[in-house]
């Protein structure tokens, strides 16, 4: 059931208010939500367009069924995301920002004094391995980096697991390579809270340029051997095909109430 759009996801509302940094990145993930969720409709029924290249080029393939697989992790991994952010906005707890270490210059080994040797061998277990850090109470083993090419969905406790122990940012990059969001896709405001979202809480512009290049490359394979497909020009759509594609530019969207839990608990 759709509910009304609020003009402000922070605006207080019966004398609540959400921490302003957590409205913000709430507010980034429903607009994803949304999007993904109409993109189950779009994509089956627009497949055999031609325009549909628009949309595949960003997944990398034309194969339907593994477009909806990314799909649908995407949808799942902003649920498991909405969850998190709802849990800290019922206990009033803002989310902090990452920012990028800092690497000191390099020095040349030296000998460590007996201190620093006792110290060494009090961080590690009896096996010599050294300890396992706790970032998070229940974070699981650190995942490996994204894969554009795994297909594989977490269940829903990897899902929410993994939304804790890494970086905000690290998790909004995968919903957008699952769901096909790029700047040529999104308003031109909505696309800055994305760059702002992956700049401010740990996400990777070299992983989303990488992964897009790497999938233009897998497409242009697949799209060589369709000499149907030819006439029509995917790279760098404007805004008029956009729309004719999705029906919308990624921010247009209606933006649900905040407060309403609605979103985190509904099949995706």
């Amino acid at each position: 059931m759709t509910r009304p759009a609020t003009p402000d996801p922070a605006q207080d509302r019966a004398g609540r208010s959400l921490p302003e940094r957590l409205a913000a990145l709430l507010h980034v993930v429903r607009v994803l939500l949304g999007h993904g969720r109409r993109l189950t409709e779009i994509v089956p029924a627009s497949a055999a367009n031609v325009e549909f290249a628009t949309l595949a080029a960003v997944w990398g393939t034309y194969t339907l069924p593994t477009i909806l697989i990314r799909l649908q992790r995407g949808i799942l991994r902003a649920m498991a995301l909405e969850r998190y952010l709802l849990s800290r906005a019922a206990k009033g707890r803002e989310i902090g920002l990452v920012y990028p270490r800092e690497r000191p210059p390099a020095k040349p080994p030296a000998e460590p004094e007996q201190g620093a040797k006792d110290a060494e061998s009090a961080s590690k277990d009896p096996g010599g391995r050294a300890k396992p850090g706790h970032d998070e109470s229940g974070c699981t083993p650190k995942r490996p980096a994204f894969d554009p090419d795994d297909l594989r969905i977490p269940t829903p406790e990897e899902l929410d697991a993994e939304v804790r122990c890494r970086p905000l940012g690290r998790t909004i990059l995968s919903i957008c390579m699952d769901l096909a969001v790029i700047p040529s896709f999104c308003t031109g405001p909505f696309w800055n809270q994305i760059f702002d979202t992956l700049n401010n809480y740990g996400g990777s512009f070299t992983t989303l340029f990488k992964i897009r290049e790497h999938r233009e490359t897998s497409f242009q394979k697949e799209r060589d051997k369709k000499p149907d497909t030819w006439s029509f020009t995917w790279r760098h759509p404007p805004p008029e095909t956009v729309r004719q594609v999705l029906g919308y530019m990624i921010g247009e969207l209606p933006i649900l109430d905040p407060f309403d839990p609605l979103l985190a608990t509904a099949p995706p």
